[in-house]
């Protein structure tokens, strides 16, 4: 993607129940790939994309796929610590799912930044036979909490690209252009340190053997 300037870099973390699609859905947007099986994330594994939002600002998300199974979920403060935005998902065919990504809101909104954005993502629109999560209940809810919300499918490519660049276009994009202007490399100001901070480094592939990535979450 050309653009007059570098990218915009933003620390993104996906929290949420395992298999509810978090892999799946970071699959889908920086591969444009879906496997019908994948092997759960354990610990983490990370990933870059770009989002061009117009000929001037293009957005590097520097994406943080968290393990969903409850004996990590003490390391989920080490990824989201920092981090700019969040999507934390559910599955609209298991109810628990979403009671766990309110957990997971509840969390983001006491211990990570105050600034953080949230978006609360329905996943498996694919399989609508089986929903059991109405697409009202949850609007209402992310609507109440001041969250963006979008009910996606990996499997078929919808809305992902679109969640992306919605949290995108919600981030602080000039303070991001000011500090790259004075020449704190990248918006590394707004990045933080710890497990998030690692800007320059290239996408990882989910189903090879990448650092934190033995093949990341169910679909």
């Amino acid at each position: 993607m050309s653009s007059s300037r570098s990218p915009l870099s933003f620390k993104l973390v996906l929290l949420g129940e395992s298999a509810v699609g978090k892999s799946s859905l970071v699959l889908r947007f920086v591969k444009d790939q879906f496997d019908d099986y994948r092997e759960s994330t354990i610990g983490a594994a990370f990933l870059t994309q770009t989002v061009s939002l117009d000929e001037q600002t293009t957005v590097k998300f520097e994406i943080w796929d968290t393990a969903g199974q409850e004996r990590y979920k003490s390391l989920a403060p080490m990824y989201y610590r920092n981090a700019n935005c969040a999507v934390v998902v559910y599955d609209i065919t298991q109810p628990s799912s979403l009671e766990k990504a309110k957990s997971w809101i509840r969390e983001l909104q006491r211990q990570a930044d105050s600034n953080i954005i949230i978006a609360l993502a329905g996943n498996k629109t694919d399989l609508a036979s089986r929903r059991a999560v109405q697409t009202e209940e949850a609007e209402k809810y992310a609507a109440e909490e001041n969250l963006l919300f979008l009910e996606t499918s990996a499997k078929d490519s919808y809305n992902v690209s679109e969640l992306f660049t919605m949290i995108a276009r919600k981030l602080p994009l000039e303070q991001a252009a000011n500090a790259q202007r004075g020449g704190r490399a990248g918006g590394s100001n707004l990045m933080g340190g710890g497990a998030g901070s690692q800007s320059g480094r290239a996408g990882v592939d989910l189903r090879g053997g990448g650092q934190g990535s033995n093949d990341a979450c169910n679909c």
